[in-house]
C-alpha cells in the first residue's frame, strides 16, 4: 500500500515539475504607450523606447550639474547602480508625472539614494541650464522628505550633442513639437549598473517599489538585499516587454513540487515509525 502511494505521489510531483514550463510565458503584456502626438505621423515616428538591455552608455559625456559645475556622466557610476530619468525641467505634464512617480515609489522604500543607488535627471531639452535644475532638485528634496540623501539625487543639464548620445544609447526616441512648442515623448527610466551597463527598464509613470527594490539588488550583483530579497529573486523574473517583474511560474510550481514530497515523505516516515512501534509493543503470540 505504502509503495503504491509512494509511486503515485512521485509521480504527480514529477508530472508538475514538467509542466511548469508551459506556463513560463503567461502574462507578458505590451509595454505602455507614451505621449499621445495627435496625428502627426512623422513625429510619433521618433517617440520610441527601443531597449537596449546590456548596453554600455558612454560615461564620458559631459554636462552640468544642479551647481553650474562641469561634470562627466560616469561621475555617478562606480560604486551604486543608477536610476537614469530623461525628462525636461519645464514639461507642463509627462516628465512631472514620470518624476513624481519615482519619488512616490521611492518614498515607501528603506532603501536610498546615495546609499544603495543614485538617481539622475538629464534635461533632454539643450536651452534648459543649472539654475532650472536646481529648482527642481530642490523641489522634488521637499516631496522626497529625506534631506540626508541630497548627495545621491543628480539634476543634469547639457548640449544638444551629449544629450543626443545618452538618449541614443538608451534607445529613447523623442521629438520637438513645433505646433505646440513642446517635446513629445515617452514615458519610461532606466536601472543601470555601475558600469554604466543598461539593466532595466521602467514603464509608465507608475512604479512599483518591489520591481525598483529587486531591480536594484540585481543591478548590484546582489551585494545588497535580505534572505527575503534573494527569495523574491528567485522567484520571480524580470520581464522585458513589461518593464515589470513578474512571478517565475515555473520555479514556483518546482518549490511546490519540491514542498509536496518532502512533506509526503515526513508523513511516510512517520506512518512506518508508529507502525513498527506498534508491531514492537505488541507482545508475541506463541502456539
Amino acid at each position: 500500500m505504502y509503495a503504491a502511494f509512494t509511486r503515485a505521489c512521485l509521480t504527480a510531483a514529477l508530472v508538475v515539475l514538467g509542466s511548469g514550463a508551459a506556463f513560463a510565458q503567461v502574462g507578458r503584456t505590451a509595454p505602455p504607450p507614451g505621449d499621445p502626438t495627435g496625428d502627426r505621423p512623422g513625429l510619433l515616428s521618433q517617440i520610441r523606447i527601443d531597449q537596449r538591455l546590456n548596453h554600455q552608455v558612454p560615461l564620458d559625456l559631459p554636462f552640468v550639474d544642479e551647481h553650474g559645475r562641469d561634470v562627466r556622466l560616469g561621475d555617478y557610476f562606480g560604486k551604486r547602480p543608477v536610476i537614469l530619468a530623461l525628462v525636461y525641467y519645464e514639461c507642463p505634464m509627462l516628465c512631472t508625472q514620470i518624476l513624481n512617480g519615482l519619488v512616490t515609489a521611492l518614498g515607501v522604500m528603506n532603501f536610498e539614494p546615495g546609499k544603495e543607488f543614485d538617481v539622475i535627471a538629464v534635461s533632454f531639452n539643450p536651452r534648459e541650464g543649472p539654475g532650472l535644475a536646481s529648482q527642481k532638485k530642490a523641489a522634488y528634496m521637499q516631496r522626497y522628505g529625506r534631506p540626508h540623501t541630497e548627495g545621491g539625487w543628480h539634476f543634469l543639464t547639457g548640449t544638444q550633442e551629449s544629450i543626443t548620445a545618452l538618449a541614443e544609447a538608451v534607445g529613447f526616441g523623442y521629438a520637438y513639437d513645433e505646433k505646440i512648442k513642446q517635446y513629445a515623448h515617452g514615458a519610461a527610466i532606466e536601472l543601470l549598473t555601475p558600469a554604466g551597463v543598461i539593466s532595466k527598464y521602467y514603464y509608465g509613470i507608475e512604479y512599483s517599489p518591489r520591481d525598483i527594490r529587486l531591480g536594484v539588488i540585481e543591478a548590484s550583483n546582489e551585494r545588497i538585499g535580505t534572505v527575503i530579497d534573494d527569495f523574491l529573486l528567485f522567484c520571480y523574473h524580470y520581464d522585458p516587454a513589461t518593464g515589470q517583474y513578474g512571478a517565475a511560474v515555473l520555479r514556483l510550481v518546482r518549490l511546490g513540487a519540491i514542498a509536496t514530497v518532502l512533506v509526503f515523505l515526513s508523513f511516510l516516515t512517520v506512518s512506518l515509525r508508529r507502525e513498527r512501534a506498534a508491531r514492537l509493543a505488541t507482545p508475541e503470540i506463541r502456539t
